[in-house]
C-alpha cells in the first residue's frame, strides 16, 4: 500500500508541537490595520493551538 501523502496547504497552516497539540496563526492578520486596535493586532501575532474537535481531522490531513 503506498504511503499516505500529506496536504500541502494544511503543511503550510499547522505545526505539531513537542507535546502532539497542534499549532495555528490567525486569521484577519494580513491587511487592514487602520481600522485594528493595538490590542487586537498584538493578540494576533501569537500563535493559538488548534481546538480538540478539529484535531483529528487536521492530524490525518498532516499525516501524523
Amino acid at each position: 500500500m503506498p504511503k499516505m501523502k500529506t496536504r500541502r496547504a494544511a503543511a503550510k497552516r499547522f505545526k505539531v508541537t513537542g507535546k502532539g497539540k497542534i499549532k495555528r496563526f490567525h486569521a484577519y492578520a494580513g491587511h487592514k490595520f487602520t481600522k485594528k486596535t493595538a490590542k487586537r493586532k498584538r493578540n494576533l501575532r501569537q500563535a493559538d493551538t488548534v481546538d480538540k474537535v478539529d484535531v483529528p481531522r487536521i492530524k490525518k490531513m498532516l499525516g501524523v
